[in-house]
């Protein structure tokens, strides 16, 4: 079975107007089941650079959300071992991914903090998270939370 055959996805920016100096609406994630997330961030359009784009968790639903360790954008550092930085004003029509090993740390919910910086226009973003490694395999297009799934 290929591994995203057992996995869930999650809308978590849908695609929508540009925002200028403002945070982007997201949706929480909720881990439970699952070993792995992975956050695609699809940079649109941008005149200026993000404020802040970094994932946060918590044990509850809604509430208590702390920056976990190495998945900052502003400073953190990155998977091959430079100094990560937020998508910039020259950053138009690029891929942000974060990974998370859910293993650790025991965090069940997972938030996206995405702030557009004070621009003439602002920014284009959307986000999907990745929930890999599951207990079971989804079986209903629910399960997988999509609208609909082909498979050949």
């Amino acid at each position: 079975m290929d591994g995203l055959q057992n996995a869930k996805f999650v809308q978590v920016i849908a695609p929508g107007a540009i925002v200028d100096n403002a945070s982007f609406t997201t949706a929480e994630i909720d881990t439970a089941g699952y070993d792995y997330l992975t956050l695609i961030c699809n940079v649109g359009a941008t005149d200026i650079a993000m404020a802040a784009m970094k994932l946060q968790a918590s044990h509850e639903t809604g509430t208590g959300f702390v920056d976990v360790d190495g998945l900052d954008m502003d400073g953190d550092t990155d998977a091959f071992g430079g100094t990560a930085a937020l998508p910039s004003a020259t950053d138009d029509n690029s891929l942000v991914v974060f990974q998370a090993d859910l293993k650790k740390g025991n965090y069940r919910y997972w938030d996206l903090v995405a702030t557009a910086g004070d621009g003439s226009t602002g920014t284009y973003l959307s986000v999907v998270a990745i929930l890999t490694e599951g207990e079971r395999a989804p079986n209903t297009a629910a399960q997988y939370g999509v609208e609909t799934l082909l498979r050949n």
